[in-house]
Parts: structure tokens; sequence; C-alpha cells
């Protein structure tokens, strides 16, 4: 991946096609593990996405979530395909390909990207930032990886 670069009121990077490839298919991953939240309440995946807002109240959470999970849960769906959109083509080429989105669309990969790696992190079992995780080298790369494509954006969106 060739960095973010700002270009007038937009945003460039360059992704090989297996990187957009795997951008398409963890924002698909999260966007499933949101919408069958039901019955993974459990999972710590499901409760880095969709946390409980009174930690120590169950009924309190319980009423908040009534008003809320459906609501929070279409926009990380929605923000995790507009990822997946904007790399499509890059995806589907035969080589580097040049992704560009709007400042709307930016604003929905950053917060695609940060339910993307808080989905890596419950995996690894991360919970600050001093944790190493589990050993598992790919996971803890991905992780990395899209640390820094979420870096690079946010730094030319300042």
């Amino acid at each position: 991946m060739k960095a973010f670069r700002r270009k007038g009121t937009s945003f460039r990077a360059e992704f090989e096609p297996v990187e957009a490839s795997m951008l398409a298919s963890l924002a698909g991953q999260v966007a499933e593990l949101v919408e069958a939240r039901s019955g993974n309440e459990q999972d710590p995946a499901v409760l880095r996405l969709l946390p409980d807002a009174y930690p120590g109240d169950v009924e309190a959470s319980d009423e908040f979530r009534r008003f809320t999970a459906d609501g929070l849960a279409e926009r990380k769906v929605a923000n995790a395909g507009v990822l997946a959109a904007s790399v499509a083509e890059a995806a589907a080429a035969t080589s580097a390909t040049r992704v560009l989105i709007d400042a709307q669309q930016a604003q929905a990969w950053v917060r695609a990207l940060t339910d993307i790696r808080l989905t890596v992190a419950a995996r690894l079992g991360i919970e600050k930032d001093e944790d190493v995780g589990a050993d598992d080298p790919l996971l803890r790369d991905l992780y990395d990886w899209l640390g820094f494509v979420q870096g690079s954006l946010v730094e030319v969106m300042g």
C-alpha cells in the first residue's frame, strides 16, 4: 500500500489487489458479526463493538441497548459497506490500483477500520495499548498493518 495523500477535498491511496481484497473481506466479516450479534453477546469482539453503556447496571444497560443498539449496528454495517465498495475495483484488479475517497467516505473508512481493529484486538486478547496479545504473528501483523492504513488516512485528514 502507498500511504494516503490529500487530493483537494479527497484522499487517495494505492492498494495491491490482495490488500484491497483483505480490506473488503474484513469489512464484510465485521458487518456480519454486528448483524448476527443476537446470540453472540458473549463474543469478545461483539462486546468491543457494542459495549455496555452501564457495565455495573444490567437493567440500565439493557434499556440503553434497547434504544441504541440497532442504530449503532446499522451505522457500523454501513461504514463497512462504504469501505468494501471503495476497494472493490482495486480488489478485482491485476495490479496496484489507486483508491480515491471523498471526505464523507473517509469518515466511514476511519470508523470501519476502528471496528476491524477492535475485532482483531479482541481475537488477539489485546485490552490496553501495552498488551502484546496472543502469539499469532500473522494476526498481529494484520493488526499493525490496519493501524498503518488508518493512521495514514487520519494523518492526511487533519
